[in-house]
């Protein structure tokens, strides 16, 4: 067997861990941490071999021999803190072509989309923040519901991320793509920092790090109150804390993580835009002023890591406890009462995830074996769908109790069968078991299970002059709202439904290549496409999503990050996609809310004199609201700028956002809805004024923040 030595990495300024290790700890995709542990080919047996010192800058990384796929990466805290976030969901956007939109408060989760997917709360995209799962299964208010509000922008250490169901350790909510967000274990210096702005903004972050034993105490809080923009103000209160201990050896280590989130709302949702031309509504007014909601998350992890000459593992535990209760009035008052409606859960949370790698030559070639394993479980509390007025009951329309079981194991191959040629294959398979208890109606409860395989297989080439190319395969899932899965009647109707697939397969390919061939510019270009059995959309008027037939997407992505000097950096993204259900009619094959076209771009002055500017535009569009082409969302375009000054532990900088004033939505809609004041049909299938929906971006508005290092 082959021996040989792993450096430490140099991490952002600090020695924490050798080059195999850390990329283990931090959740990095099994082949970038092998890639920088793996000694040349040309080694002689039993030769023992010191590889170089690895430079960690997120974006600005050297990604060629390590990646699995164009459409992977990794971004930074040092592009974080030059990045101004209007809202915590922005994190999102950091993963090229991703966009993060509100049609509510700003404690309920965000609107994502990606690939040409509405992705509602976050039904085609994962998210991991420490190896602890953020999206909720059969959730009261939506599918795979991603709420990130219990992040702390400031304790991110990196991003990983990656687009398509080409890998084998990501399993649910992943068909678009996924994100890991790993928190830092240590800070240099402690934090206090205090922003305030227009509109009744006010946020203070506290944050520092201790050595206690022989490990490291991070602990840190936010408090975020806000009153908006809106008509209705939204009297945000939030509160985060967050508190990790960790143990970093040689070649162990061990952390564990307790987070907790409170928050609670007065939302302002979308309205008719023929309301908003006629004037009976103010751009930032409200159908129904009491919509809002509050929600609490608690959680408990802990992970450890071990490696030794030819293998590594990685294990690690959570549980969370999570509830939310939310208003919600969509459609305003086809009902003369209101159509205001409560959904409501109390969730607790239990899994694991464990993998082992073992890293050898066989039969003369480098290879590397993986094995995993992910369990977890949801017991789903008290989920109601109710219809109220004023935050008051008038109708329960249903109450269910849901268990809800996943379990997933994987195996994945990576070799190098040549200097410039290696493929990483993989094939996953999950098993669930739905438990649905309905008291409401009992001809709605039941238990169902299912499992399918997915298999996974790339070709990676090169690297020639910098340029690596890439040709990928999978398939992926989603799963289906457990209740769905066993539903006989409507609860609305009273109408008999029949029940929809558990778990929904997803497969696609892509062709891409990464490269640096430009100095000082990492490049990549994706063209990809996608094929879903069926997926879920939003449905206005019930505030819920549905199954839907076949769908297909395809499209080109195109990211640059380019760092010319020491003090100058630019990135641009673009994402183009097309996108429509292919068992109807072309004219009629729409899917709703699906983004063709995401831009983004930005520019970042880092003077060493202390002086920093940041520029950013954000831009999206082609965006269709109906199965055919009766509805239509405009363009969105935003700026914004950013500067400051740094001196010694003292930082002060000043936000502008959406520096022209745009007036365009954040999101748009298209279905039936009625004001306070006007006509509203009530008969019929389908009643109420049909019509555009929007929710406008805020506007122009200044924030000032100062920032104490000690």
């Amino acid at each position: 067997m082959r021996h040989y030595r792993l450096p430490k990495l140099k991490h952002r300024g600090t020695f924490v861990w050798p080059a195999l290790h850390c990329a283990l700890w931090s959740g990095a995709p099994v082949e970038q941490a092998l890639a920088h542990s793996r000694p040349p080919a040309e080694e002689s047996e039993g030769e023992i071999k010191t590889l170089d010192t690895i430079e960690v800058e997120g974006r600005a990384t050297d990604l060629l021999g390590v990646a699995g796929s164009a459409s992977q990466g990794v971004v930074g805290q040092p592009e974080f803190k030059f990045r101004p976030l209007a809202r915590v969901g922005e994190l999102v956007e950091v993963v090229p072509g991703a966009l993060a939109t509100q049609h509510s408060g700003s404690g309920k989760a965000n609107q994502y989309f990606l690939r040409g997917f509405n992705l509602d709360h976050g039904t085609d995209f994962s998210v991991l923040v420490d190896g602890v799962p953020m999206n909720m299964p059969t959730h009261a208010h939506g599918q795979g519901y991603l709420d990130l509000n219990s992040i702390i922008p400031e304790l991110v250490d990196k991003v990983e991320y990656g687009k398509g169901p080409y890998y084998a350790d990501v399993g649910d909510f992943s068909s678009a793509g996924y994100a890991r967000m790993h928190t830092l274990h240590t800070l240099s210096q402690g934090l206090l920092k205090f922003t305030g702005g227009e509109f009744g903004y006010y946020r203070t972050v506290l944050a520092n790090s201790h050595k206690i034993g022989p490990g490291e105490l991070l602990y840190g809080g936010e408090v975020h109150f806000y009153d908006g923009v809106w008509k209705q103000p939204e009297d945000l209160d939030k509160y985060n804390g967050m508190l990790r201990y960790t143990v970093d050896e040689e070649d162990w280590g061990v952390s564990v993580n307790g987070k907790a989130y409170h928050s609670n709302w007065t939302a302002t949702n979308q309205i008719p835009d023929r309301a908003i031309r006629d004037r009976s509504l103010d751009l930032y007014g409200s159908l129904d002023p009491s919509d809002g909601g509050n929600s609490n998350r608690y959680s408990l992890a802990s992970n450890f890591w071990k490696r030794g000459d030819a293998y590594k593992s990685d294990f690690n535990v959570y549980a969370v406890y999570t509830d939310l209760a939310l208003y919600s009035n969509f459609s305003g008052y086809i009902d003369p009462a209101g159509d205001q409606i409560k959904q409501q859960e109390r969730r607790v949370v239990v899994g694991g995830n464990g993998e082992l790698t073992h890293y050898d030559r066989w039969f003369g070639f480098d290879m590397d074996n993986t094995v995993g394993l992910q369990v977890r479980h949801d017991e789903v509390m008290g989920l109601a769908l109710n219809h109220t007025q004023a935050r008051e009951t008038l109708q329960n329309i249903r109450r269910d109790d849901v268990g809800e079981t996943s379990l997933g194991l994987y195996i994945k191959n990576q070799t190098h069968w040549l200097e410039k040629f290696r493929t990483i294959t993989g094939l996953r398979s999950d098993f669930v078991d739905f438990d649905v208890k309905s008291p409401s109606d009992g001809r709605n409860s039941g238990d169902k299970g299912a499992a399918l395989i997915s298999p996974k297989l790339s070709f990676v080439i090169g690297p020639w002059y910098d340029t690596e190319y890439f040709l990928n395969l999978g398939y992926g899932y989603h799963s289906n709202d457990a209740r769905g899965t066993v539903q006989r009647i409507d609860p609305n109707s009273g109408d008999a439904v029949s029940p929809v697939n558990p778990l929904v397969w997803s497969r696609g390919g892509e062709i891409g290549l990464r490269s640096q061939a430009v100095p000082g510019l990492n490049t990549t270009l994706a063209l990809w496409w996608l094929q879903m059995n069926s997926e879920l959309v939003f449905v206005g008027d019930a505030g819920t999503t549905e199954p839907t037939g076949r769908s297909e997407r395809y499209g080109v992505e195109w990211t640059n990050y380019y760092q010319p000097t020491d003090w100058l950096t630019l990135d641009a993204d673009l994402a183009f996609t097309s996108s429509g259900y292919t068992h109807v009619a072309r004219n009629a094959n729409n899917i709703p809310n699906s983004v063709g076209r995401v831009i983004s771009a930005g520019a970042v002055i880092d003077l060493p004199q202390g002086y920093f500017f940041t520029a950013r535009v954000r831009h999206f569009g082609q965006v269709a609201l109906t199965e055919g082409n009766t509805g239509w969302a405009g363009d969105t375009t935003l700026v914004s700028f950013g500067g400051g000054y740094r001196y010694k532990d003292y930082k002060v900088e000043l936000d502008l956002f959406n520096a022209f004033d745009s007036r365009a939505s954040d999101i748009a809609y298209y279905y039936n809805a009625c004001t306070r004041t006007e006509t509203c049909p009530r008969a019929g299938d389908e009643p109420g004024n049909p019509g555009l929906l929007r929710h406008p971006v805020e506007p122009r508005m200044v924030r000032v923040t100062a920032s104490l290092s000690f």
